[in-house]
């Protein structure tokens, strides 16, 4: 989300009657690739360009056709093979062995659904979009084009702009599929008229928003680590206390009686250094249905705060126990506030990937989910 965010950002910044701009997105990845499906570059006429769609194998191949599909005003699909033996292959020897299928869509600034604009539709929705693009047709249509971005918010809006009849139902099948497993898709549908398009759906997630409880010094390194991460972070604290830097770099910055509003994609980490304020702060996480709850500090502190629940005829139970991690964050030998902080983020995005931590060297299947 933070890639689409910056992308959309510097869209915005164009001034097009003096540049034109394109959007390469990765559509189709089969082996390996440093970047997944739904990467995404942002190019400039003049050169520059926003995001990547590889480590940096691709992108200078990739400006190129961005700059012949504005000239042609004309949207194309590109195949990277970089597993081919042939040296004169783009990314042949740079480790990658896979290939790759990016797409390039001219934006046009007069037209309300262009690619960007479809994208930036998702920044503010705090439940997962659905982008259905275009990658292939055999042949012409006048009522949808390669490139071509529908945006799912409904079932009637996205019934009102995909007007191609004989697929929509299957469409809107995979949609409500690719919803269910949090994972995109690409799709090949054949008409009767011999018309064969390719979609790829593409569920983007919102981005992860962090609740940090705390007034103390390591709250800054924190915050700055998780917005790096393209993180939504609201610090519940004594504003009063704080340093003008945090109102800066923070999302909002609320007082001690605000009361967090969760969804499926909230982390909590309370940080106060006081064991009552920290035992209140767990009481109200635990009434809600957040599925990660970071206390800092040692076990034993959190194994005093069960004991407490116990007497007070309240008592842990495994469900709950499940969703609080203390003493938070992953074992990397963090002593300093900023390697605590990585720790802790990286804890949380295990969680949220449903990954296990353990080191990739041991992993036995690609790093990547297909």
């Amino acid at each position: 989300m933070k890639e689409i965010k910056q992308i959309v950002e510097a869209y915005q910044k164009i001034d097009f009657s003096r540049n034109r701009a394109a959007l390469a997105t990765v559509v189709r990845v089969e082996g390996s690739s440093y970047r997944r499906t739904g990467a995404r570059m942002l190019v400039m006429e003049s050169g520059e360009w926003i995001g990547g769609i590889s480590g940096g194998c691709l992108e200078g191949d990739a400006l190129k056709k961005a700059r012949l599909a504005m000239s042609q005003n004309k949207a194309t699909l590109i195949t990277y093979d970089t597993s081919d033996d042939d040296p004169y292959q783009i990314g042949v020897g740079l480790g990658c062995n896979g290939i790759i299928d990016v797409l390039i869509t001219p934006l046009d600034p007069e037209n309300e659904q262009n690619a960007v604009r479809q994208i930036s539709h998702c920044l503010d929705h705090r439940s997962p979009n659905v982008l259905v693009t275009v990658t292939a047709l055999n042949k012409s249509n006048n009522k949808i084009q390669l490139g071509q971005v529908f945006r799912f918010d409904s079932t009637e809006h996205f019934s009102e702009t995909f007007t191609l009849e004989p697929i929509k139902a299957q469409v809107k099948e995979e949609i409500r599929l690719a919803l269910a497993t949090t994972k995109s898709v690409s799709q090949h549908y054949t008409l009767a008229d011999g018309l064969t398009v390719s979609l790829f759906i593409e569920v983007i997630p919102p981005p992860i928003q962090l609740y940090v409880f705390g007034s103390n010094y390591d709250v800054y390194p924190m915050v700055r680590m998780a917005k790096e991460l393209g993180w939504k972070v609201i610090v519940v604290c004594n504003p009063n206390k704080m340093h003008p830097s945090l109102f800066e770099t923070a999302d909002a910055v609320m007082p001690k009686d605000y009361v967090p509003v969760i969804d499926s994609y909230t982390a909590a980490i309370s940080m106060c250094h006081d064991y009552e304020t920290d035992y209140r702060n767990l009481q109200t996480l635990l009434k809600t249905d957040i599925s990660y709850i970071g206390l800092l500090g040692p076990k034993k502190r959190t194994i005093k705060m069960y004991d407490r629940m116990q007497e007070e005829g309240n008592p842990i139970t495994p469900e709950n126990e499940n969703r609080i991690y203390s003493p938070v964050g992953l074992d990397i030998g963090a002593n300093t506030p900023e390697e605590i902080a990585l720790s802790v983020c990286a804890e949380i995005r295990t969680n949220f990937s449903g990954r296990d931590a353990n080191k990739l060297k041991f992993r036995n299947k690609p790093i990547y989910d297909s």
